[in-house]
């Protein structure tokens, strides 16, 4: 473990990307983390489910350096993390608030109109954004810290999503390791606009009979 002035560092990591030495510093220090992801950088943090990439979900620059460093393509939209109610509410038109007070927080990633604050580039052009509100301490605290960051997995498109810090080997500023994801797999993804199941994840049959109970639930 190092100490550089506050801020604890316990790992630096090395790899190659893109025929490039990379340096990966990893620790636990939260505050540390915000501060790279207020000041446009691009973090890995822990959740419930997998771990994901940080970087501010209204900085265009930020966004720009995930699509990149995970080679995901631009048609493809990000989701995005917020750490309370009222967070979901600054960036997305809420429907359905008995089912987002049921499940969240928890592993289940809901689509919702998305409201001006949040760039083209976040959502493909879509109006619509995928939110995510995770049951994990560290993350709360961190999203508490920046504001809505993105929520996608930490990893190259296409790969296995990293559950553990060490597996994480895209090229972040700083990786915030909270030890071993609760659950090690996706979330269930439910578009609330529509009322319909768009991805299996963890606590699908939970969801499943919650919105068939209600009558009106389709699946893609």
């Amino acid at each position: 473990m190092a100490i550089f002035g506050n801020k604890r560092i316990y790992c630096v990591t090395f790899f190659m990307f893109a025929r490039r030495y990379h340096i990966m510093l990893v620790g636990n220090d939260i505050g540390h983390a915000a501060g790279i992801v207020k000041n446009g950088g691009v973090i890995a943090y822990p959740t419930e489910t997998v771990y994901g990439v940080g970087a501010l979900a209204t900085d265009v620059g930020a966004l720009e350096k995930v699509y990149r460093i995970k080679s995901r393509p631009l048609s493809q939209p990000l989701s995005i993390a917020v750490s309370s109610m009222e967070m979901l509410r600054s960036v997305a038109k809420v429907e359905c608030e008995d089912f987002i007070l049921k499940f969240l927080p928890g592993p289940v990633t809901v689509i919702l109109k998305k409201n001006r604050a949040l760039p083209d580039i976040l959502t493909a052009r879509s109006k619509y954004v995928g939110i995510r509100w995770p049951d994990n301490k560290m993350a709360l605290d961190l999203i508490g810290q920046t504001g809505p960051i993105v929520s996608t997995s930490a990893n190259l498109h296409g790969e296995k999503d990293p559950v553990r810090a060490e597996e994480v080997t895209i090229p972040v500023d700083y990786v915030l390791d909270g030890g071993p994801c609760k659950y090690g797999a996706p979330s269930t993804v439910v578009d609330l606009h529509e009322f319909t199941i768009v991805r299996k994840g963890i606590m699908y049959e939970d969801v499943r009979r919650y919105m068939y109970g209600c009558g009106c639930a389709t699946e893609d």
